[in-house]
C-alpha cells in the first residue's frame, strides 16, 4: 500500500480573494519523480494543463521545467491575482501508485473550512473538478457536513456554481456583529485528458464545434477558466 501525502502545504496570502481547490497531485511529486516539464509546485504536473490554460489566457510565457524560475513565475502570478492554493486532500492511501481520484482509500481531509476562518477575503473556491466520486467539489461537500453546512445552487449550467454561508462563531458575532460570510464555489472542468469525453458531450462544445471544426477541449477550457483567472 503506497502512502500518498501532499507535498505542498496550502499558498495562501493575507490578502488571496480566491482559492484553488483539487485533491492531490500525482505521486511523482512526492516521491520526487518528476518529468522533465514537470515544475515542483501547486498544479506542476504538465499534462494536467491548468498552468497551460493560464499561460494562454494571460500570455505569461511559464517555463515547462524543474527550474526555481518556473516555480517562481506561478507564485508571482498567483500573488499579483490574489489566488490561493488549498487542495482538500491531506494524505490518502493507494493500493497502484497513480493519479486517479477514484483509487484514493482511508483519506484524510484538509480543514478549508478552517483556512476560510483564517484567511477572511476569501470569497471563491474554484474547484478543480466536479462532484463526482473524489473529486474536489465531492469531498467539500463532506468536508461541509461535519459544519453542519452545505451548498446551494445558484446555476447548473457547466461550470456549476453553488455557495454557502460560513457562520462567525458566536464570540465573534458579539464582537463585531458579523453577518455570515457568503463564499461562492465554481467547479471548473478538469484538466484531465479523461475529461475529454465529457466536454464533447456539452451542447455548448458542439455548437462552438460546429462554429468552427478546429474549436478542441483545449480551446474550451480556456474558454470556460478565463473568466475565472
Amino acid at each position: 500500500m503506497f502512502k500518498h501525502t501532499h507535498p505542498y502545504q496550502p499558498f495562501i496570502k493575507p490578502d488571496t480573494t480566491k482559492l484553488i481547490v483539487g485533491t492531490l497531485p500525482p505521486p511523482r511529486f512526492s516521491t520526487g519523480e518528476l518529468l522533465e516539464k514537470d515544475v515542483d509546485f501547486c498544479y506542476g504536473s504538465y499534462y494536467n494543463s491548468l498552468w497551460l490554460f493560464i499561460d494562454k489566457i494571460h500570455d505569461l510565457n511559464l517555463k515547462f521545467d524543474n527550474s526555481e524560475a518556473a516555480i517562481e513565475q506561478r507564485k508571482q502570478f498567483l500573488i499579483k491575482h490574489k489566488i490561493g492554493v488549498c487542495d482538500i486532500v491531506e494524505s490518502c492511501e493507494r493500493q497502484k501508485i497513480d493519479a486517479s481520484d477514484l483509487g484514493m482509500q482511508n483519506i484524510k481531509l484538509r480543514n478549508l473550512v478552517g483556512y476560510l476562518k483564517e484567511y477572511p477575503n476569501i470569497k471563491t473556491l474554484l474547484f478543480t473538478g466536479g462532484n463526482s466520486k473524489n473529486g474536489p467539489e465531492y469531498f467539500f461537500r463532506k468536508h461541509l457536513k461535519d459544519f453542519g453546512l452545505k451548498l446551494e445552487v445558484i446555476s447548473n449550467e457547466v461550470p456549476r456554481i453553488h455557495e454557502f454561508k460560513l457562520p462567525v462563531s458566536l464570540n465573534e458575532a458579539r464582537e463585531s456583529a458579523k453577518l455570515p460570510r457568503t463564499i461562492k464555489t465554481v467547479s471548473l472542468t478538469s484538466g484531465s485528458g479523461a475529461a475529454n469525453i465529457s466536454i464533447s458531450k456539452l451542447p455548448l462544445y458542439k455548437h462552438l464545434k460546429a462554429k468552427n471544426p478546429n474549436f478542441n477541449t483545449f480551446d474550451f477550457r480556456v474558454l470556460q477558466y478565463r473568466e475565472f483567472f
